[in-house]
């Protein structure tokens, strides 16, 4: 009998529970966002993208001798000349039949042509990238600081604080961009510095709605009221439980504001309220291109393709972000 219990009950062995237990490490936050994100086809190539025009607007116009302001005169509207594709038959600086470098002597490149005053649009057009790209980095900035506090302090204080707040920015956000920037430039010349003032203004009422509607929903959350039952500050309670929980979505939402800064700038710039020549952003460019559309149709063509990669190529690397920092798109 006593053997039969004996064989009954037996000790296992020490590697028993390294073949049965399998243990899972799983990943941590942020790579688990990044491996979403790579699986996104489009969104990595619009973020190479975005590297390559910054990589363009820093470099290309050290690659020149001339800079976005010198002008002569006898290369005016000079059609693009590119090597290499010279030999192909196409942008080979050739103009109704007639070689335009051979006939006014030019030995060198003009990779996007000159405009009406001789300068190049080569370092024209990717110095007005710089201003474009000093446009994103200005919207994140202002998204990240004003809106998110603005936001923060709005939705966690709540009523009467909420209330006046909200108020505030309803009066503020009725009062038209147009009207701002106009009103600066009767104070202030135009240029970045009035389009910087009107973006401060303005540009971060979005960011604080969504911060405010992402605090409403998580201060009465277990862990924050957990957080206030020990005695947490406000401020610790803001920065440490609530902050970290919303990063993700101010993330995207600063990704796809900064299109709508981008345009912005054109869109002043177009219409004469922004940067004057010779000074040069992208919608200046256009502007001066297109008074002379058809017959130098590429002094348009050229910074309105460069426009358009880069608030094409922002808005499709926010919207692959906000996939990857959504945790129901895991196993999309």
């Amino acid at each position: 009998m006593e053997k039969e219990i004996r064989s009954d009950f037996e000790f296992a062995e020490s590697t028993f529970y390294e073949h049965h237990d399998i243990i899972q490490s799983h990943p941590n936050f942020i790579r688990d966002v990044w491996s979403r994100f790579t699986k996104k086809r489009g969104a990595k190539y619009a973020f190479f993208a975005i590297a390559f025009i910054i990589f363009l607007a820093i470099v290309a116009p050290m690659l020149s001798s001339h800079t976005y302001q010198s002008q002569i005169v006898e290369h005016a509207n000079v059609v693009p000349r590119i090597p290499l594709l010279e030999n192909l038959g196409i942008f080979d600086g050739t103009k109704y039949n007639v070689n335009m470098y051979q006939e006014r002597g030019i030995t060198g490149y003009y990779f996007f042509g000159t405009d009406t005053m001789g300068r190049d649009q080569w370092v024209r057009v990717w110095e007005g990238t710089r201003v474009s790209l000093y446009m994103a980095f200005l919207a994140i900035i202002i998204d990240l600081i004003i809106g998110v506090t603005y936001g923060l302090v709005s939705g966690y204080y709540g009523g009467k604080v909420d209330m006046v707040m909200q108020r505030f920015i309803e009066i503020l956000n009725g009062v038209p961009d147009t009207v701002i920037v106009t009103l600066l430039v009767l104070l202030l010349r135009p240029g970045v510095v009035s389009i910087t003032i009107a973006l401060i203004i303005k540009g971060w009422i979005g960011m604080s709605r969504v911060t405010r509607a992402q605090v409403l929903r998580l201060k009465e959350q277990e862990f924050v009221m957990a957080s206030k039952t020990l005695g947490s500050s406000d401020k610790t309670i803001i920065l440490k439980e609530i902050l970290p929980n919303i990063i993700g979505q101010l993330i995207i939402m600063s990704m796809f504001s900064i299109p709508s800064a981008i345009f912005t700038e054109a869109f002043l710039a177009f219409i004469g309220l922004g940067l004057q020549p010779p000074q040069a952003s992208l919608g200046v460019l256009i502007n001066e291109g297109f008074k002379s559309f058809l017959v130098s149709p590429y002094l348009v063509i050229v910074p309105t393709v460069v426009l358009s990669i880069i608030m094409f190529s922002f808005n499709i690397l926010a919207d692959g972000l906000r996939d990857a920092f959504d945790p129901t798109m895991k196993d999309r």
